[in-house]
């Protein structure tokens, strides 16, 4: 298995759940953006985004979706609710919702106030979605009431997959205006030492293809 991966990517999400399995892995560490800085990328995935997931076969260029895979992959864990289980809906629902709903508005904040050039810039827009990723927080806040986990009473892939989405709103100087639940769940969670072992790995670059 081979994780293409940039510093605080979506790609955290799956190398750390690569660390919370304790599986054997390559990571290739790639500067960002990986279709101009890592030679030979869109040949692996075209189109250019990160993360890529090679498994023999299988590409996969979706972060929770590389969770998910790799839950039934190495099930049993218990890192995956079983569609056994009373909260597997929840599960699945709270591992998609964290791309969908959380994630996108987030990638629109940090387009219009750091990767455009300024002139380009829109803080109207960085406002209004700032806004709109806060709101859907409200969900996140409700659900961790009383709770130190999102669903099954235990750490899973969910947790995985909604905490990258906390800890890329702190990157962006968001965290100050999450409420305490999230505030608490989002140290509580980059406190586990798989979450310390991914930030280690990703310090590091890797040397591209021929160098």
């Amino acid at each position: 298995m081979k994780l293409y991966h940039c510093q605080n990517a979506r790609s955290l999400r799956p190398l750390w759940a690569l660390e919370e399995l304790g599986v054997d892995y390559e990571l290739v560490n790639m500067a960002f953006p990986p279709r101009a800085s890592y030679p030979g990328y869109l040949t692996i995935n075209p189109l250019g985004t990160v993360p890529a997931f090679v498994d023999g076969p299988t590409t996969l260029t979706e972060s929770t979706g590389i969770c998910h895979y790799l839950g039934e992959k190495f099930a049993p864990t218990p890192l995956r609710v079983d569609p056994s289980e009373p909260h597997y809906g929840d599960y699945l629902n709270w591992l998609y919702r964290s791309d969908a709903t959380l994630t996108f508005p987030q990638t629109l904040v940090l387009r219009y106030s750091r990767l455009e050039p300024a002139e380009r810039r829109l803080p109207q827009a960085v406002e209004d979605y700032t806004v709109w990723y806060l709101s859907r927080l409200r969900g996140v806040e409700a659900a961790l009431e009383g709770r130190d986990f999102l669903c099954a009473d235990r750490f899973t892939m969910a947790d995985i997959a909604v905490h990258y989405a906390l800890f890329l709103g702190e990157t962006l100087g968001l965290a100050e205006r999450y409420k305490p639940n999230c505030l608490a769940y989002l140290e509580r969670l980059k406190a586990r030492p798989a979450f310390q072992r991914a930030q280690t790995l990703q310090a590091e670059l890797s040397p591209l293809p021929g160098g």
